[in-house]
């Protein structure tokens, strides 16, 4: 498999599991959404802004500009607009793999963190970091819904393979 077919397929699953988590988030009372839970990003609402925003973010930087922040409207975003908003991200992360194929992955970015620090890298980095970041946050929303007394989902990678490659099945 080449490099820019494995990455397309994390970025399926990425997808997948985001989708899966805000699936999980809609069963969620206001109040249990927004609720402080002491974790990284205070609320499962906070944790799914700062999970769409980061993607968001390596996007513009994918595309040559280095946001200073996110944009501030979507603390006011309801969840169907954080959904429409992902949707956006996600079409455009789908575009960056396709116009790059393997060469093109090797080619090195700059850019600047919040913090003003530079940094340069390969984009095959970057991508990969990605979905590593969000997978991240997606366990510690599974832990919030766990705590506000709600099943957990399933967003393992091999989850994914199972459900989207039959051959996987017994």
């Amino acid at each position: 498999m080449e490099r820019r077919d494995e990455i397309h397929d994390l970025y399926l699953f990425n997808h997948w599991a985001n989708a899966r988590v805000r699936g999980a988030v809609a069963a969620l009372s206001e109040d249990e959404c927004r609720r402080d839970l002491k974790s990284s990003y205070p609320s499962v609402r906070d944790t799914v802004l700062h999970i769409m925003a980061s993607e968001w973010v390596w996007l513009m930087r994918w595309r040559g500009t280095s946001p200073t922040s996110a944009p501030l409207s979507w603390q006011d975003y309801t969840r169907e607009q954080i959904a429409a908003q992902w949707a956006e991200v996600e079409a455009g992360q789908l575009d960056v793999i396709e116009r790059h194929p393997d060469p093109a992955l090797e080619q090195v970015l700059s850019y600047t963190t919040f913090r003003g620090e530079q940094f340069t890298q390969p984009l095959w980095q970057l991508l990969r970091h990605v979905v590593n970041h969000s997978s991240y946050h997606r366990g510690q929303i599974t832990t919030m819904l766990r705590q506000l007394g709600h099943s957990a989902v399933a967003t393992d990678l091999v989850v994914y393979y199972r459900q989207s490659q039959p051959a996987a099945r017994r």
